[in-house]
């Protein structure tokens, strides 16, 4: 009874480090803020994903056996809120050193993992790949949610800053245009991704 922390690790960071709809609003945010304005929606979005994982450790996956519908009806939900995003990517410009604006905070981070269907999906694959059968739900639970968050203290202000570092190279310029829509259209690409594995 246990859990395989090192293998789970090895599949947060690939999860997590790779593109996906969290990362691509992270990427446009900090090119859009830059790193420092948007450390409290960093922080939030990190924080977030607890919201997914206590929920399914403590219970959840149960429900999702039972109720398939429903959480299918969840998934298709979280889908168009993250490609909503992906709209208002598109049409965003940069300007990372002018001081208005309404930077999103804490509170617009904590959301974005609870409707990003690859969050549920990593959780989903965590507990049912990773965990020994027999093992306390909250033990579990806790050691999910420790590794999960350190994986995404590390990774997500990478993605805000590397968005930072473009907005640097392309503000202003014909290509910043583009920039905002290709960031838009992998968001949407990687919420097809998920979507077409579930």
């Amino acid at each position: 009874m246990a859990v395989n922390a090192l293998a789970y690790t090895g599949l947060a960071v690939g999860v997590i480090g790779t593109p996906g709809p969290a990362n691509m609003i992270l990427l446009a945010t900090g090119a859009r803020y830059g790193l420092r304005r948007a450390l409290p929606f960093v922080a939030g979005v990190a924080l977030g994903k607890q919201f997914v994982i206590w929920p399914v450790g403590l219970g959840l996956m149960s429900l999702m056996v039972r109720y398939p519908a429903v959480f299918d009806a969840m998934r298709w939900a979280s889908a168009a809120y993250i490609l909503w995003l992906a709209w208002t990517i598109a049409g965003t410009r940069l300007s990372t050193t002018e001081a208005g604006g309404d930077v999103p905070g804490f509170a617009q981070g904590l959301i974005v993992h609870p409707l990003n269907p690859k969050a549920w999906a990593l959780m989903v694959a965590g507990f049912t790949n990773y965990v020994e059968p027999g093992t306390s739900a909250l033990v579990a639970t806790a050691t999910l949610a420790a590794i999960t968050f350190g994986v995404q203290a590390i990774s997500h202000p990478i993605w805000c800053a590397g968005g930072a570092q473009l907005a640097r190279l392309v503000q202003g310029t014909r290509y910043e245009r583009a920039l905002m829509i290709l960031l838009a259209l992998l968001t949407v690409a990687s919420v097809l991704l998920v979507l077409a594995k579930g």
